[in-house]
């Protein structure tokens, strides 16, 4: 493990129990603030944003009930195309990872799969919602974003305090209310849906900016507002945190911009514009800079989540550097897990837990891929070993946003040592086995001679 200063350790490890605190341990609405990615993402940096309830649970996707003890709340949010209806509740670690327990997470994950898991919990969780097609097959349609949405996208958090009293009320109105999609990009979009839900819990929180975004209601300016709003009452508690992309092949999500802030950071865009109309792209430069004097930024202050434990704070520049030297040091080709999986098909083990399969011939065997399964397939230690290195080597790369705590890239670093020491271990046995397998043979050859 890479040498950590005690002194700075420490002083970090109390920081960082201190703004574990800011956590709500009561109910809370969380404004979820969802990074572009994929060709969407290319022509519209805008993103998307849904409402996270901790208080609030889902009878059915289309159907609200107050949160027994130990369940986590739903993710609420409006997409276009998802059989008619205008919105869709989903438990949090589905909404995120498209598994029904943090412990089965992917640590690595590639597009084939991410779409197996999606599918596996449509078919058990929403099938009447969105039912098959009639051959069997998966329906078309944005159904796929219900679910897994942190293998395609960083995700933003600003969580505020509610009372169950709202929660109650909420439900009340939303499950009496019609559930109707009438999406219009304008003035019906998901922007719209989360201001309306979070100026339920609390009026007047959050509304559209006419000149920054034209009068489309956008997923960062519903941000923008939320922290204003926290920022104005500091008696209701409040929390902001990330959500990272999950390791992974698929390919990174891209910063969320505004509808100007789009336009005037989007070359394909500007320089036409820029070219055609110096004047018009000199409006669009002052709209943006008088719109965004105090530079918002989702990841600021941001800390880290992770199902598994409290929020935290990011890893340190200077701590991100040490491992990412060691990891370097030890595994030179972290690129090489692309050709190992290339032949593989998702699957689950028996207990229902994420694999890779590989078949040669008559023999398969299974590569557990989630950290409750990992060390206990039949896989070469040189793909577990490999896994983690990609894992690692995308947690530790700078970006935009925080990926990882410091408790969560140990962790990692220790399954890292674990291969290897099981990988070093057999290394050692196999020549011994070699030279006495190949010394009983000489034996055996030597009796046998006339």
């Amino acid at each position: 493990m890479p040498c950590l200063g005690g002194v700075r350790r420490a002083v970090g490890t109390i920081f960082v129990l201190m703004l574990a605190c800011a956590s709500l341990a009561g109910a809370s609405a969380t404004l979820l603030l969802e990074e572009p990615y994929g060709k969407l993402g290319f022509f519209t940096a805008t993103g998307h944003a849904a409402v996270y309830l901790s208080g609030v649970c889902a009878e059915t996707p289309l159907v609200l009930r107050p949160c027994a003890p130990g369940e986590s709340g739903i993710v609420i949010s409006r997409y276009n195309g998802v059989e008619g209806y205008d919105w869709i509740a989903i438990p949090l670690i589905p909404y995120l990872y498209a598994v029904d327990r943090a412990e089965d997470i992917p640590l690595y994950a590639d597009p084939k799969m991410v779409t197996f898991l999606r599918d596996e919990y449509r078919r058990g969780h929403l099938e009447p919602a969105v039912p098959d097609l009639p051959n069997g097959a998966a329906p078309g349609g944005n159904w796929y974003e219900l679910v897994g949405t942190s293998y395609d996208r960083a995700v933003y958090g600003f969580e505020i305090e509610t009372t169950a009293a709202q929660d109650l009320a909420f439900i009340r109105a939303y499950n009496a209310g019609p559930n109707q999609s009438h999406f219009r990009t304008v003035s019906r979009n998901c922007a719209d849906f989360v201001k309306d839900v979070i100026n339920f819990y609390h009026p007047k929180a959050l509304r559209r900016s006419i000149v920054a975004d034209v009068g489309i209601t956008t997923p960062k300016q519903m941000a923008k507002m939320m922290v204003r709003y926290s920022a104005r009452h500091p008696e209701l508690k409040s929390a902001r945190f990330v959500i990272p992309q999950v390791p992974g092949s698929e390919a990174r999500s891209t910063p969320v911009h505004g509808v100007v802030e789009s336009f005037l950071k989007s070359k394909k865009y500007m320089v036409p514009a820029a070219i055609v109309s110096p004047i018009f792209a000199g409006c669009v430069a002052a709209v943006y800079l008088g719109t965004n004097a105090d530079h918002f930024d989702p990841a600021r202050k941001a800390l880290v989540y992770n199902p598994l434990r409290p929020l935290e704070a990011p890893l340190g520049a200077e701590d991100r550097r040490a491992y990412q030297n060691e990891l370097n040091h030890r595994m030179a080709d972290t690129a090489k897990l692309g050709r190992l999986l290339r032949n593989t098909s998702p699957g689950l083990d028996a207990e229902g837990r994420p694999v890779l399969r590989v078949v040669k011939g008559e023999q398969s065997m299974e590569i557990g891929v989630s950290a409750s399964n990992i060390f206990m397939s039949d896989a070469p230690d040189s793909v577990t070993e490999h896994l983690l290195a990609a894992r690692l080597q995308q947690e530790l790369r700078r970006g935009s946003s925080p990926k990882v705590s410091e408790s969560d890239v140990e962790r990692d670093w220790q399954m890292l040592q674990r291969a290897l020491n099981i990988s070093a271990a057999q290394a050692a046995e196999r020549p011994a086995k070699l030279i006495q397998a190949s010394s009983q043979e000489r034996s055996e050859r030597g009796g046998n001679r006339p």
